[in-house]
């Protein structure tokens, strides 16, 4: 990964650590309270140690990174990683008794002795859960970057040896393209058959005039483009905007940069997604009963729609229309509100009652809160289009938009959807939306989902 993202996720490792060694010594205290292990009742509360939490903070993050902790691969040895952890564990029990020693401070020396086994448990049963999910399918998809290799084919080959070797494996070559044999528009062909969500260029010989044609092209498209930049030596040390493998990248973005409100927000679509599933699911399942009891047909209606990059999955609803909804577009055709490639239509014939009703306050959207925690969606983002449409867009730039998750909610739909009838005026608002994110943008957004949804306007 980037170093700007290495340096995001150990200072999220960092927090969690002294979060768990904080509690591990909470704990210790707990058990060593407990009437088998202190049955004078000679132990004092916990707000006599609490103080040495301050300590914790203070000595976890530099114990841990003097034993390379936070440098270390992502599935590395778990032997190493144990170890690791054992001497960071007696490093800060060291300074714990330390600090209870200057302050003159008289502690249960079972607290101290349960901490340090403790501490390393919890924090290995941490790495334990990340390494799962690292290798789960759903792991290696958010982590892996599918990157197109573009340059003269020797020198591809050189780069691909040397960042495989200090990856681990975290990108996956979507395509090698020829600089000298290419075309910006057959770079877009390309961008658009793999998905793919870099483009690392290695500009060995001066192509400067292709290049640029190949940045504008990804620029349209809302794709990254790493310009690995070794070649340039120490004269743009100061200005690189990141690093891969050990060698300096400029990267030109267009979306969102991987920040920690980027984090926020990611944490903010799981639990949100959780939690809504949580209190919803009575009402999902008779919704799900109704739909299935009133007109003939699957509960569930699912669709390949474009995500992040493009990259197809499969979006679920409660199914509105009937079965062969697909069959009778092909004649309402002439009948689309929406200019452009998307069908939109009033009092669409196909819609069931039920689903009209549905419909109205955006209930048949709710299954997507599991497309949102399986990482596929965020709870706000640009409306996931079908892949067919998406293929029909008649400006490059309006693929823009795929640079970043597609949601449940967007700017779109709290400004009057049932009124913008222009696709470009849609796909303004979600560049809009791109250009100017924040977190507190989408606070601001769900907020005004709520009423948008409550007085019922719906999708058409």
């Amino acid at each position: 990964m980037l170093r700007r993202q290495r340096q995001l996720y150990a200072k999220l490792q960092k927090l969690l650590d002294v979060v768990l060694f904080g509690g591990a010594l909470a704990l210790a205290h707990w058990i060593r309270s407990l009437p088998a292990l202190d049955p004078a009742g000679d132990i004092e509360g916990f707000s006599g140690y609490a103080w040495l939490l301050t300590v914790i903070v203070l000595v976890t993050p530099p114990a841990l990174e003097l034993q390379g902790f936070y440098s270390r691969p992502l599935l590395h040895s778990r032997r190493q990683t144990f170890w690791h952890l054992v001497k960071a564990a007696a490093w800060i029990t060291l300074a714990l008794i330390t600090a209870l020693f200057i302050r003159k401070a008289e502690g249960a020396r079972g607290v101290l002795l349960l901490f340090a086994p403790l501490s390393v448990v919890l924090v290995f049963v941490k790495e334990e859960i990340i390494r799962s999910w690292a290798i789960s399918r759903l792991g290696r998809n958010a982590v892996r970057k599918r990157v197109i290799f573009l340059g003269r084919p020797e020198d591809t080959e050189a780069a691909e040896r040397k960042i495989r070797f200090g990856s681990s494996g975290q990108f996956e070559i979507a395509a090698r393209v020829n600089l000298a044999e290419t075309t910006a528009a057959r770079l877009t062909e390309i961008l658009h058959e793999t998905s793919a969500n870099a483009v690392l260029v290695i500009p060995r010989q001066v192509m400067f005039g292709q290049i640029e044609q190949c940045i504008q092209a990804c620029e349209l498209e809302g794709v990254e483009v790493w310009l690995l930049a070794d070649f340039f030596q120490t004269r743009l040390s100061q200005t690189s905007v990141d690093e891969l493998a050990g060698h300096p990248v400029l990267v030109f973005r267009t979306g969102p940069d991987a920040s920690w409100q980027a984090l926020v927000k990611s944490a903010m679509d799981f639990a949100g997604a959780f939690v809504l599933l949580t209190i919803l699911a009575v009402p999902m399942v008779l919704m799900a009963v109704l739909v299935r009891i009133t007109s003939p047909g699957p509960v569930f209606f699912r669709q390949q729609r474009a995500g992040l990059n493009g990259n197809p999955f499969t979006m679920l609803k409660f199914r509105t229309m009937v079965t062969n909804a697909e069959q009778l577009r092909q004649e309402l055709e002439q009948l689309n509100e929406m200019s452009g490639p998307v069908f939109k239509l009033t009092g669409d014939p196909r819609v069931t009652p039920l689903g009209r009703r549905l419909r109205r306050w955006s209930m048949d959207e709710l299954p997507q809160l599991i497309n949102v925690l399986r990482g596929e969606m965020s709870l706000v983002g640009p409306r996931p289009l079908p892949l067919d449409e998406v293929k029909r867009f008649d400006d490059p730039a309006h693929r823009r938009r795929l640079s970043v998750k597609p949601g449940l909610t967007c700017l779109w739909q709290v400004s009057g959807r049932n009124e913008v009838r222009d696709f470009k005026e849609w796909v303004r608002l979600d560049l809009e939306y791109i250009d100017n994110w924040s977190l507190w943008l989408d606070v601001k957004i769900l907020l005004r989902t709520i009423p948008a949804v409550v007085i019922g306007a719906g999708a058409k």
